[in-house]
């Protein structure tokens, strides 16, 4: 009778799971709003250094989410939103990944200084100091306003764009900075209310652990209210055409209906206000910026100039 002998085999690494750990949709993001701040910036800039630009900025994004995966390896493991990450799985060592995420950022850092600007190779190295030296290693355990400060890093993209093109900084990019920082709270805390377990589990002081789901809700709002008014505020200095003030007014009414009904959620439990809101915020940050590079590629002139 012959016995059937099975052999296991260890996984061999591919590059699926290396461009996993590059976040590839939160680097679309931050791609995009890049993208506007190279677009809406005054001046002219060669679409080759334009691309080199764009690609630092991506590059840098990716290689910011793959050190933040290896430095939260271990908390990753143990929340279901994160389990199935390529170190947690087994799939790339904790040690590779560090290698691959500093070598990346070095060298999107690099590339930006020399072909393209120190103002923006600075912005951008410290966009990865923010997020990794800051959020990641400093604020995410320590504190339930880890998500508002570390937000900074995820709120430069346009800023650095800006600056690619023009080689400084003015009202207009911070306000667009502005604009994401304020965003990036209620984005991530909506998501925090139906992941709290998670949270919880892991050990991470996100605000619903640390203040429980009342204070979140409250938080939530109150940082809605603020942002609705300043979304507007790019048409109104310059920056923002028609098309961008009926988009951004229309998408703030819409996050704030939301942000309302997340206050007022009586199903604690399954969160579907909480959900729809952080639906709602991916489009508040896609649509208006979408406008302002519609406006620009149209030659549509602002409001006021």
């Amino acid at each position: 009778m012959a016995i059937a002998e099975s052999f296991a085999y260890p996984r061999v690494t591919t590059v699926g799971d290396f461009f996993a750990l590059l976040k590839p949709r939160v680097m679309s993001l931050v791609i995009f709003t890049g993208l506007a701040g190279i677009v809406v910036a005054p001046g002219d800039l060669h679409p080759l250094t334009a691309f080199t630009a764009l690609l630092c900025i991506a590059v840098a994004a990716g290689a910011s989410g793959a050190l933040n995966m290896a430095y939260d390896s271990d908390i990753d493991g143990l929340m279901a939103r994160t389990a199935t990450r390529p170190i947690p799985m087994g799939h790339i060592a904790r040690e590779d990944a560090l290698a691959f995420g500093w070598a990346l950022a070095a060298m999107s850092v690099a590339i930006m200084w020399l072909f393209v600007n120190e103002l923006a190779a600075g912005l951008l190295a410290f966009t990865v100091f923010i997020y990794i030296g800051v959020y990641t290693l400093w604020l995410k355990r320590r504190t339930p306003q880890n998500i508002v400060i570390g937000g900074l890093s995820g709120a430069l993209p346009p800023a650095i764009g800006w600056a690619a093109v023009t080689g400084s900084l003015s009202l207009a990019p911070l306000v667009l900075v502005a604009i994401i920082f304020m965003w990036t709270p209620p984005h991530f805390w909506a998501l925090s209310l139906w992941r709290s377990e998670d949270y919880a589990r892991a050990g991470v002081p996100m605000l619903p652990v640390v203040k429980g789901k009342p204070s979140t809700r409250r938080h939530i709002l109150l940082y809605t209210i603020l942002l609705a008014p300043l979304g507007v505020v790019p048409a109104f200095i310059g920056l923002g055409g028609m098309l961008y003030l009926i988009a951004s007014a229309s998408m703030g009414f819409w996050m704030l209906l939301e942000a309302f009904a997340t206050w007022r959620e009586k199903d604690t439990i399954k969160e579907p206000s909480a959900k729809r809101l952080f639906a709602v915020s991916l489009l508040y940050l896609f649509v208006p910026f979408a406008a302002l590079i519609i406006e620009r590629i149209l030659h549509l002139s602002p409001l006021w100039s």
